[in-house]
């Protein structure tokens, strides 16, 4: 897998713990949500950085009261069509005020990935990162909106980005 991350391939420090024996001294530890329901308390006192993977049939008000101890949020894309996970994004940038990294894993395609960025995402866990630049193309092939965004860019009148010259 490879992880891009503010449209930069970067190596991904944080490691997906698979049950709840491999709890390991790795200092970035991503915890799938069953692991995290069922050692909740031994976990809380954990003092390295903790991350939490959910799928799309947990909604983000699961972690609700917990989620100031997340440093990151790992969201799954299980399929092309199941869209939950972009919603889930925007609660947690939204509505809960999450300001840690959001990552979407799975069946991170290409083709979304604009979308996965409006919705707040700024990680990404791809298959395969070549070529980079397609990834990179890809933020940029959008540039007129016409709902709100997540991803705290400002658009002007004319539906485009605005610049510092631009007066709203």
């Amino acid at each position: 897998m490879a992880l891009i991350k503010h449209g930069k391939l970067v190596d991904d420090v944080w490691v997906t713990i698979e049950n709840a024996t491999d709890f390991s001294s790795a200092e970035y530890q991503i915890i799938p949500f069953e692991i995290w329901e069922e050692n909740a308390q031994t976990l809380r006192g954990f003092k390295t950085p903790l991350g939490i993977r959910l799928s799309t049939d947990q909604p983000p008000s699961l972690i609700e009261d917990d989620l100031e101890l997340f440093k990151l949020v790992a969201l799954e894309f299980p399929k092309f069509t199941d869209g939950r996970a972009y919603s889930h994004a925007r609660m947690l940038r939204e509505r809960y005020r999450f300001g840690g990294e959001l990552r979407a894993v799975g069946n991170v395609l290409r083709d979304q990935l604009m979308f996965m960025l409006r919705c707040g995402f700024d990680a990404f866990e791809v298959q395969n990162s070549e070529p980079l630049q397609a990834w990179r193309e890809a933020m940029e092939e959008i540039n007129v909106w016409y709902q709100p965004t997540a991803d705290g860019r400002v658009l002007n009148r004319s539906g485009h980005y605005a610049s510092s010259d631009d007066q709203c």
